[in-house]
């Protein structure tokens, strides 16, 4: 990367498609710099999704909020930032990466703002809407950023530290959340999980600024206005149904809606292949490239297999295991530690080893969700910490080895114009992914135990799931040989 992409006036580097950042074996401290900012973005919006899953309780006791206020302040950040992504990513590309995402910073950090001031759950759940519009706008831009500004083995060094803060995200999150509002810093309980956004914010900005280049496309068109709308359409009519008809029992309504989505999701697509030579949203031709394809499929299992385990595995831990809340997260915690160990060998091997480095963390996750499975199918209602400590931390080593390998080989083939647009696609391909995933769980899980709170019933509707789980990894696995197996290979 050269000095001048990061150097004092960073604001007037554009970074056009066809003149890719120059290659330098060590990254700059200005690119340390800008890297670091980036995953601080990233790490600020992952957070938020899970930071006040620990603070429900004491905000519910604040604000008032009945059960239906407090699912919407989960479901209120997550669906804008489902339904916003591609939009995000494309905007990204027309009018600057690092220009939206210092916008999504602003109004990320003013809706932060506005959370820790929220004396009623109304205004609490708008201003998390906010946020989730600012994210949708953000996530993109980190991905793309990344994509367009580094090279070689500083560009798989990059995004394995973004797999390793994805990990990361996972065990600070509910610890953060959980000691924030057990310090009740000036006595204001919950409201720091989300004023802390302030300062980081800020300082992102201030950073982002000065050391982030610029990139974007050397000619912008206009927005695809109804393309917009189509797929934010889409999105709500398919990821809303499957993400609350478990709790509603699968009404009617419910399939009337995935029908209507299918519906506008065929409509996006008719427009977009219309409008191929007339700045799309999406283009289309990014699909043609096996690479980018099965990379994003494989992301799309990688949320379902995350959307299935993770449910139901609180639900076998404390119905099934009769464990506490507190010792069910510290099951959580063992894994995600794991996760970022696995994340941590990813960042570390620099890509040398190209699609064998994830498709070898599959594997191993595949091998420790067999050893659990046995563990659990053997009927020890007992079950404790220190037993499932070694394949609990092993399945998340071997997930947190495909996270970041995995962005890299997927978008590595993606014409730089095109990179916001892609990232936004890889992101909702996770999120539509743990949608399925928990739709899945009303056929898997719930199917056996009917809802009831009977251990036996739980522990062996879990058995089921994770004969699922190890069916979506060798899935995962199969798809990833769409990636390149060789350093440097284009054509693998």
């Amino acid at each position: 990367m050269s000095s001048s992409a990061l150097g004092s006036e960073p604001q007037h580097a554009t970074l056009p498609p066809d003149h890719p950042a120059p290659h330098h074996p060590h990254m700059t401290s200005a690119a340390r710099i800008a890297l670091l900012v980036l995953l601080v973005a990233e790490l600020m919006d992952l957070l938020d999704q899970s930071v006040v899953l620990t603070a429900l309780p004491a905000i519910q006791e604040s604000t008032g909020a009945g059960p239906a206020a407090v699912q919407w302040l989960t479901t209120g950040y997550s669906l804008p930032v489902a339904v916003g992504l591609i939009t995000g990513g494309r905007l990204g590309d027309l009018h600057g990466r690092r220009r939206v995402l210092l916008v999504g910073t602003v109004v990320f950090t003013a809706a932060s703002l506005l959370c820790g001031l929220a004396t009623g759950p109304g205004v609490l759940i708008g201003a998390r809407v906010l946020q989730g519009v600012a994210v949708a706008l953000m996530i993109p831009q980190v991905l793309a950023t990344l994509h367009v500004t580094f090279e070689g083995q500083n560009r798989s060094k990059a995004f394995g530290l973004y797999g390793a803060v994805l990990s990361l995200a996972n065990v600070v999150g509910p610890v953060l959340g959980g000691l924030l509002t057990e310090a009740d810093l000036f006595g204001l309980s919950w409201r720091p999980i989300f004023l802390v956004n302030v300062p980081v914010g800020l300082a992102v900005l201030l950073l982002g600024r000065r050391f982030i280049p610029e990139s974007t496309v050397r000619r912008a068109d206009r927005l695809d206005v109804t393309g917009v709308l189509l797929s934010a359409s889409a999105v709500v009519l398919i990821v809303f149904p499957l993400t609350e008809g478990h709790l509603h029992h699968w009404p009617l309504w419910c399939f009337g809606l995935l029908a209507a989505g299918v519906l506008a999701l065929g409509a996006f697509l008719r427009h977009q292949y219309g409008r191929q030579d007339h700045a799309p949203l999406v283009r289309l031709s990014l699909f043609r490239d096996g690479q980018f394809a099965g990379g994003t499929a494989a992301q799309l299992v990688h949320g379902l297999l995350c959307g299935l385990f993770f449910l139901t595995w609180t639900l076998h831990l404390q119905r099934g295991l009769g464990m506490s809340p507190f010792h069910a997260a510290l099951a959580f915690v063992l894994l995600s530690v794991g996760e970022l160990g696995g994340a941590t060998v990813a960042a570390k091997s620099a890509g040398r080893f190209a699609r064998r480095l994830p498709q070898a963390g599959t594997l191993i996750a595949l091998a420790a969700t067999a050893a659990y499975g046995i563990q659990a199918d053997a009927g020890q209602a007992d079950l404790t910490l220190v037993a499932m400590t070694a394949p609990v931390v092993l399945i998340g080593f071997g997930l947190g080895m495909v996270s970041g390998p995995l962005a890299d080989m997927s978008l590595a083939r993606v014409p730089h114009e095109d990179a916001g647009s892609a990232s936004g696609l890889f992101n909702t391909a996770m999120h539509l992914g743990i949608a399925l995933g928990t739709a899945l769980t009303a056929l898997v899980f719930f199917a056996t135990t009917g809802g009831s709170p009977d251990a036996g019933l739980n522990r062996d509707a879990f058995v089921t799931v994770l004969w699922w789980v190890g069916g979506l990894l060798v899935l995962m696995w199969a798809l990833m040989f769409c990636l390149p197996g060789r350093v440097g290979s284009r054509d693998d």
